[in-house]
């Protein structure tokens, strides 16, 4: 049953990084907005292909554009906040018991 612990626990390492990593991805995204990028950019690009898919969703059940701001991203930085706090210590609380 050791392995089962070990495995979620790797699990649970994994779901953190990605959930941090895009949590930043979010940020860069925001951040880039407040000037004029370049849409041809590639780094512009992969930013917007990782965030949009997501945003879109999100603005299509919420609208959060007040006055030319847009609150998209804090909402989907919370709900990662959130999902950090949550799921992974859930995991990690899990893969004890199996040790």
């Amino acid at each position: 049953m050791f392995i089962i612990g070990h495995f979620i626990n790797a699990l649970a390492s994994i779901v953190d990084i990605v959930l941090k990593l895009y949590m930043w991805v979010l940020i860069i995204r925001a951040v880039i907005s407040w000037v004029n990028p370049d849409p041809y950019n590639p780094i512009v690009r992969l930013l917007y292909s990782l965030t949009d898919p997501l945003m879109y969703r999100v603005r299509r059940v919420l609208p959060l554009v007040f006055g030319g701001l847009d609150l998209t991203p804090m909402l989907l930085i919370l709900a990662v906040v959130f999902l950090r706090s949550f799921i992974v210590p859930t995991l990690y609380q899990l893969a004890m018991q199996f040790y």
